[in-house]
């Protein structure tokens, strides 16, 4: 298995969060961050692989992305966090990441999924 999948959870209204556009980044040696991909959350509220075919999951730092104030502009809410980012380190021999996204209008909260 070779996948970082995501999942959010509007935790204010009790669903998916669908149509949130979601960036998977990853750390390049010289510092910079290079974009692997853009994709949005589908009507579950997921993106069940994040890296592309061409992509391979190696050890080092990724880092997902969240535009959670297009989200909050289609709820018609105003929420505190425009964007939410989340870096992570992946280790050598390890495959598949799940990071899960617990959102609110003004908190947010993730762990490592399975």
């Amino acid at each position: 298995m070779n996948r970082i999948s995501t999942h959010i959870l509007d935790v204010a209204q009790g669903k998916p969060a669908k149509d949130v556009p979601v960036r998977l980044e990853r750390r390049e040696p010289d510092g910079q961050w290079r974009v692997l991909s853009l994709l949005r959350t589908d009507s579950d509220g997921r993106c069940a692989q994040l890296l592309l075919e061409n992509e391979v999951l190696r050890p080092g730092t990724y880092r997902l992305g969240f535009d959670t104030a297009s989200y909050h502009r289609a709820q018609k809410i105003e929420g505190l966090y425009p964007v939410v980012e989340i870096t992570f380190q992946v280790g050598e021999g390890e495959s598949h990441f799940h990071i899960p996204l617990l959102l609110s209008p003004h908190g947010y909260t993730t762990y490592r999924g399975s």
